[in-house]
């Protein structure tokens, strides 16, 4: 795990540049081919996946200040941690965190936005909630943090370009766009509640890193559930029965008349 810790974000990279080729050289991972790919929420899902893989090495590979994982630094700065060393915030945590958000549940958002769409929509979540943040703490703080840049250059304009192509194009209701936001405060909540409860001693580290890579689902959980009944398969058209032949009436037989 410390190896893997460390060159998962230089991973991530190279899975990005890859995809990003893939994506704009080719039509193959459109679901409509007809159409332009900026209105095809399947090669937008993919496009996130991609977006956030870069947001990841930013954040926890080498940031714009050339500092190595920094992101960990600036958190235990944030948790009144001066010394990133003696920080109590384990290396397995942070890469849990985002192997489960976006490695596991991403992968899952586009394998099945084809047959689901509001799964892949789901996605969406932790990049809008995690650009909130990001931005927040700066305006705040008035500072650069880890990951600044690409939330604001690729989360903010494809999340607002993404929710509005599947709100005005391909008829998402408002409740799909609802969930999304919910699904991303969901997840920060528990990660940053898990954490807490670790740090003060009562959730072991195992528990804590299994959490985190369950919580990466919940988006897509609370879609499936506040969309099921829009997810699930329209019942087939009900056989149409033919009418009854009435029989013609059978003639009387007649009496034969005697001389």
């Amino acid at each position: 795990m410390p190896v893997f810790a460390i060159i998962w974000p230089w991973i991530g990279l190279g899975a990005a540049v890859a995809l990003l080729v893939v994506l704009f050289a080719t039509d193959g991972l459109q679901a409509d081919r007809r159409a332009s790919r900026w209105f095809d929420l399947q090669w937008l899902v993919w496009l996130a996946f991609a977006a956030y893989l870069l947001h990841q090495f930013e954040a926890h590979g080498v940031d714009l200040l050339g500092q190595p994982y920094a992101f960990r630094t600036d958190l235990c700065r944030i948790l009144s941690y001066r010394d990133p060393i003696a920080c109590p915030v384990p290396l397995s945590f942070i890469t849990a965190v985002n192997v489960g958000t976006v490695w596991i549940a991403g992968l899952v958002s586009v394998l099945l936005v084809r047959r689901m769409p509001p799964i892949g929509l789901s996605f969406f979540a932790i990049p809008l909630v995690n650009a909130l943040t990001h931005i927040g703490s700066a305006v705040v703080e008035w500072r650069y943090n880890p990951g600044l840049l690409t939330a604001c250059v690729l989360f903010v304009p494809l999340n607002i370009w993404t929710l509005w192509v599947a709100r005005a194009r391909l008829g998402a209701p408002l409740r799909a766009l609802g969930l999304t936001l919910a699904g991303g405060i969901a997840v920060h909540a528990v990660l940053m509640g898990s954490l807490m409860a670790f740090l003060r001693g009562y959730l072991p580290l195992w528990p804590l890193n299994g959490l985190q890579v369950l919580n990466g689902l919940v988006p897509a959980a609370l879609m499936y559930l506040g969309m099921r009944r829009l997810m699930a398969p329209p019942p087939p058209p009900p056989v149409p029965q033919q009418p009854r032949r009435r029989s013609a009436p059978r003639p009387k037989p007649q009496r034969a008349e005697v001389e």
